[in-house]
């Protein structure tokens, strides 16, 4: 097995998507590639079809090369719930909550577990590409730095550095990050990239003799141009990915301060007629036509935040006006009557009244809800199926007392792992929609259910579908890569 690291001069330098892009590019030329990241710290997370939960990046890079998502994937996810905190997930299951000072002391111990899933891939791919984390060369950092440097090193594999021109000083960038690797892994380099250029790229054009003067054994692979129109889903929630996107009716996403998931609302992104927009202010709901509450890492923090804003109000007298709601995950707990978290389980501890929208009460549990199903989605016209997952701790039951015909079930899914069965999911009252299912609108069919709720005639769903749109999307980005590009290292180090 070859392996390949993917490191960046900074956070959000085009990493992850370099790991696409590469996987993409050697699926295509025959090559057997897996993605791997060490350790992830993101609440945007996939669960595979054992019941594992990996960061979502690494399941995108997984499909762009052809492979099922693993957990071993991403031995190591954090998932940060605030307060300092976040939820530690050990080769897809989840364990405790843990401050990052106890965190760091297990260093060694989650080092064999990297390690060992290192191992696990050597017989199972011609190719691992690994996704480093931030800079590679943070000085206080590097002695406990899992991601980066150290599999890399133990693999004896090759690294590419990414270097990020829209944040200005790419030359310091490159150049600084290239000096501070220690000189056993500096001679693992396989070359660097500029990414991210915007306008003429001949204005560029004397960059690599600059790079030369100071780097002269460093191959310089070339300039990436930044490709608005290929920007896979992005890992962090709060990246100018999540903005506003689209033309026409508005449809509002609450963005929580622990928001998850925020991935939900991009399929939207394909269609006609709407905008998709993200909210932290009441006054911006004036004009909504739909309201969604995503997912969250502390729903009971986040149904305050929503109370302290005002927005829990903006929310009720706008579906008072007839606009539809919807909650996912935490979103659905928080439309309830009431949330029970003794234990704080999910966040803060406490009991609590939610927004009374759905006759509903939640009561978290340590225990975890992780799967991977298929979800159906009936109507009149047709049947459709896709795939979605849930991930949530706590049970929500419809609240005693309430009559049957005052809801309905939202759609149906089919367990895929273990006892296949089907059992009804979500609840719809009222022009308010509740659902546990990450991937829900991944389906043009509730994409247009949902717009025809809120009489949105202007909307016109995509033609293609979401999962054909992704795998359309990597193949574009291996273009993008051979296009602009010196790839001969790469060939060289691979043959």
């Amino acid at each position: 097995m070859k392996a390949i690291s993917v490191l960046g001069t900074s956070s959000n330098a085009g990493k992850s998507w370099m790991v696409t892009a590469l996987g993409a590019w050697l699926k295509r030329n025959g090559i057997k590639v897996a993605p791997f990241k060490a350790q992830n710290m993101s609440n945007n997370s996939y669960v595979t079809l054992e019941g594992g939960e990996i960061g979502r990046a690494q399941a995108v890079q997984a499909i762009a090369c052809g492979m099922r998502p693993i957990a071993e994937m991403n031995p190591i996810l954090l998932k940060p719930s605030g307060n300092g905190t976040s939820q530690l997930v050990l080769l897809g299951e989840a364990r405790q909550h843990i401050a990052a000072i106890d965190y760091y002391q297990h260093i060694e111990t989650l080092w064999q577990t990297v390690r060992d899933t290192l191992e696990f891939w050597r017989d199972r791919c011609d190719v691992l590409i690994l996704e480093g984390a931030g800079s590679p060369v943070e000085l206080n950092l590097m002695q406990r730095d899992l991601v980066n440097l150290r599999p890399i090193v133990h693999l004896q594999g090759k690294w590419i550095l990414v270097g990020d021109i829209e944040k200005g000083g790419v030359f310091a960038q490159i150049i600084g990050t290239h000096k501070l690797i220690p000189q056993p892994a500096q001679e693992l380099g396989l070359g660097f990239i500029v990414n991210k250029f915007r306008g003429d790229l001949r204005l560029f054009s004397d960059a690599e003799k600059h790079f030369r003067e100071h780097m002269p054994h460093f191959p310089y692979l070339g300039v990436l141009p930044y490709a608005a129109d290929l920007q896979p889903e992005s890992e962090d929630s709060l990246c100018s990915e999540a903005e506003s996107k689209g033309k026409g009716a508005r449809i509002a996403w609450i963005r929580f301060p622990h928001l998850s998931n925020s991935q939900d609302s991009q399929p939207w992104q394909l269609d006609l007629g709407i905008e998709t927009y993200w909210v932290k202010n009441a006054a911006d709901l004036d004009d909504a036509r739909i309201i969604i509450l995503p997912g969250s890492k502390n729903t009971l923090s986040d149904l305050q935040w929503l109370r302290t804003t005002g927005l829990d109000q903006a929310i009720l007298s706008a579906h008072q006006r007839g606009i539809p709601i919807v909650g996912i995950c935490g979103g659905y707990q928080m439309l309830g009557k009431y949330l029970g978290d003794r234990e704080g389980l999910a966040g803060i501890a406490g009991e609590v009244e939610g927004l009374g929208l759905l006759p509903i009460r939640t009561e978290f549990l340590a225990s975890k809800q992780v799967r991977q199903v298929q979800a159906i989605w009936k109507s009149e016209q047709s049947i459709n199926q896709w795939m979605a997952y849930e991930i949530h701790m706590g049970v929500t039951k419809l609240i005693n007392g309430i009559d049957a015909e005052q809801v309905k079930p939202l759609l149906q899914v089919l367990q895929i792992h273990g006892d296949r069965e089907y059992y009804d999911e979500g609840i719809t009252s009222d022009r308010v929609w509740g659902s546990y299912l990450h991937g829900l609108f991944e389906s043009a069919n509730i994409r247009q259910a949902l717009t025809q709720l809120a009489n949105i005639p202007e909307h016109q769903p995509a033609a293609i579908s979401w999962q054909e749109h992704q795998q359309n999307l990597y193949n574009n980005m291996a273009d993008l890569l051979e296009a602009h590009l010196d790839l001969t290292p790469i060939h060289r180090y691979l043959d």
